[in-house]
């Protein structure tokens, strides 16, 4: 029996940072490496133009994030990892299942209806700075799901319903034109981290409250102590639960090591030692993979290699996947 296929999609915009290192990155490399299913992971560029217009941020994002995954140990001879550009049977397919697609269903999305929703809350037109990408990138991705014939799709909570949606679009095309496509179904980790960030709210971009994955030693150090606390003195007993050193500091300790700190927290630990023994156990475990990464930066041309045999690879599938699919709409050859 052939194992089931999981596909990651890793969005390129911005460089990543400790929340989505541990709620993302550490998780999906180490599933990959038990062998359980055949793994695929690709950088979704193409979604990245949805938000940004901007090319270098674009360019340099790509490699950033390709190579934070390579330097944590991404192993590329045991899944498949390639970008989404490099695929020309993605937009392709797009076009195909755009035609099977309802413009109701694309109405429904989340992203679509959030946006409208925030331009009808501040007195706007509802398609004020909305774009056919914004609007329709359920159908963009649902082309990258099913172009390998994913079973499983990791993904957060708020985007279930693009793959069930992808579902949708598969069953249609698949009724209509015949069995082409596996229906995939949302993973969703329920006890994946969500770390705090420096003001204890959720680690994200769009707080400005990230610690970035792979700073020098002296901005991580920096980074580290400007994680809000209260004024509680040294030797004053502290509420672990409810501290943002704490949390990061479970997600990055071993249960001995959470143990012994709940430990410190109660019998009164300075909130600066506690933040110098946080930034000392993070930085023993990225200073190996920082090393790696500031080198392939360094080497693009190492990464752009990486990305084009994992395409070769990819294109095996896609490519004869897509011959398929062509015929079955009636693209094919006259004679």
């Amino acid at each position: 029996m052939s194992k089931q296929r999981v596909l990651t999609g890793i969005t390129t915009s911005g460089s990543p940072h400790l929340g989505n290192y541990v709620g993302a990155i550490r998780p999906a490399i180490e599933a990959s490496l038990s062998g359980d299913y055949e793994s695929f992971f690709f950088l979704a560029d193409y979604h990245a133009l949805i938000k940004h217009q901007d090319p270098g941020l674009v360019h340099q994002s790509t490699l950033e994030i390709a190579a934070a995954w390579l330097a944590l140990g991404l192993d590329t001879d045991k899944v498949t990892f390639y970008r989404q550009s490099d695929i020309p049977e993605i937009p392709e397919l797009t076009w195909l299942l755009t035609c099977m697609t309802a413009k109701g269903m694309m109405n429904r999305a989340h992203a679509y209806k959030g946006a409208v929703q925030a331009n009808v809350e501040t007195g706007q037109d509802e398609d004020t700075a909305i774009s056919m990408g914004l609007f329709s990138y359920p159908i963009l991705m649902a082309a990258d799901i099913l172009m390998f014939n994913a079973h499983k799709i990791p993904v957060g909570r708020d985007q279930i319903q693009h793959v069930e949606m992808a579902r949708d679009i598969a069953q249609r095309f698949n009724h209509h034109y015949g069995e082409h496509f596996v229906l995939p179904a949302a993973q969703v980790d329920e006890d994946a981290a969500i770390l705090q960030g420096l003001d204890g709210r959720k680690m994200s971009k769009s707080y400005g409250n990230t610690i970035p994955l792979f700073l020098s030693e002296k901005k991580l150090k920096k980074h580290i102590n400007k994680i809000n606390t209260n004024l509680l003195e040294p030797g004053e007993p502290k509420d672990a639960d409810s501290s943002a050193v704490f949390q990061i500091w479970k997600a990055f300790a071993t249960a001995e090591q959470t143990t012994a700190m709940r430990a410190e927290f109660e019998n009164g630990i300075a909130w600066g030692e506690a933040k110098k023994q946080l930034f000392e156990l993070i930085n023993d475990q990225i200073k190996q993979p920082r090393e790696k990464y500031l080198q392939l930066l360094e080497n693009p041309g190492q990464v752009e290699a990486v990305l084009q045999q994992g395409a070769v690879k990819a294109r095996e599938q896609s490519a004869a996947l897509m011959a398929k699919a062509r015929s079955a709409v009636g693209i094919r050859s006259l004679g």
